[in-house]
């Protein structure tokens, strides 16, 4: 089975508070409305702290042409995403070795908070020495189903291919979306929760070379999950100015009554119970979609603790906030034998579900 083996996360430069947040939210739609205090409760009713940003806060309250904004998103993306390329083809810690990039033989890069042709991929592929026949599988429009399906899709890869070693880079930039002169309540909501983040995992196949210092998680399985007929639930809206946030009230609903069955049919294939899950890597979209998690699964709050900590500390980086809440239960170095279920849920609106046991 594939494994992974090696998890790096990295922070954009402009650390905000959630303090920072509020008085930008507050100065830029106080006018449009009246009860503009009770509304940026949601601020503090997230428990979200802090979340980092790829520019400093004064640029958020200015206008920017989709243009400007495009061109910041490809920049640091590159940027970003090779310094997280990097370090986890060191390993910090978890392979026995670092590996050269000619050892990759493909790359998954997830995203949907840009555009870029070529893609962004093949821009990190001029700046680090892989091979030229390195496979690129560029994926968008996941959100934050993505950095779960990359994993997939990886393992999927390496089934096929038991020598391979793939890195998945999942590269959002929230951020540079955000509009202004948006007064909806989604964009209220989508203000208090968004952020940006970079993480990079590497998936090998049983045949691989490459060798984990400490217990790594084996992909026993995965499924993925489409709601029919739920196109409004999230994603984007594209206008002149750019993506314009589209975030449903009915999310944490939709996931208590629908997560549930979707979770116990994929698990029982496999002769497991929710009770036989030692850990929970899941996607924290927020307070209350974790809540939701915990009432759908019948988990009690232990099990999204790591989840919190990382949108405590955060927010939500959609598609590599996933490969954050792995890299931190890699590292607690869990004991062999161990079962843990990834789960995030995305645009579609759909769900990327992952049967991991730690070897």
């Amino acid at each position: 089975m594939p494994k992974i083996l090696s998890v790096s996360t990295f922070k954009p430069p402009y650390e905000v508070k959630q303090e920072q947040a509020v008085e930008l939210t507050r100065s830029l739609f106080s006018e449009k409305f009246q009860d503009i205090e009770r509304l940026l409760k949601v601020f503090q009713n997230g428990e979200i702290e802090t979340r980092n940003v790829c520019m400093p806060l004064d640029w958020y309250g200015k206008a920017h042409t989709f243009e400007e904004r495009n061109q910041l998103y490809i920049d640091h993306a590159v940027d970003f995403g090779i310094q997280a390329v990097l370090t986890c083809l060191q390993g910090d810690g978890m392979l026995e070795a670092p590996i050269d990039p000619s050892m990759i033989d493909a790359i998954f890069f997830i995203s949907s908070s840009g555009i870029s042709t070529p893609s962004i991929d093949a821009r990190i592929m001029n700046r680090i020495p892989f091979r030229d026949d390195t496979k690129r599988i560029p994926i968008w429009g996941l959100g934050c189903a993505g950095g779960a399906a990359g994993i997939s899709r990886a393992s999927e890869y390496c089934r096929a291919f038991p020598e391979a070693n793939v890195l998945v880079l999942s590269v959002e930039l929230c951020s540079l979306t955000f509009q202004k002169d948006d007064y909806s309540k989604s964009n209220l909501v989508g203000v208090s929760l968004f952020s940006d983040g970079v993480a990079c995992a590497l998936v090998a196949g049983n045949a691989s070379t490459v060798k984990s210092k400490i217990t790594a998680p084996a992909i026993i399985a995965t499924t993925s999950k489409l709601m029919p007929e739920s196109e409004d639930v999230m994603g984007w809206d594209v206008k002149n100015n750019g993506l314009y946030v589209v975030f449903s009230k009915s999310i944490p609903a939709i996931i208590t009554n629908w997560l549930g069955p979707f979770v116990h049919e994929f698990i029982g294939k496999y002769g497991l119970l929710k009770n036989d899950l030692t850990h929970f890597v899941a996607h924290p979209g927020g307070k209350k979609v974790l809540g939701a998690y915990e009432k759908a699964l019948g988990f009690d709050p232990t099990k999204t603790e790591i989840s919190r900590d990382i949108l405590r500390e955060n927010g939500n980086m959609s598609s590599p906030t996933v490969l954050y809440v792995l890299e931190k239960f890699m590292r607690n170095k869990p004991v062999a034998g161990d079962y843990g279920l990834m789960a995030a849920l995305g645009p579609g609106f759909c769900g990327e579900l992952l049967l991991l046991r730690w070897e």
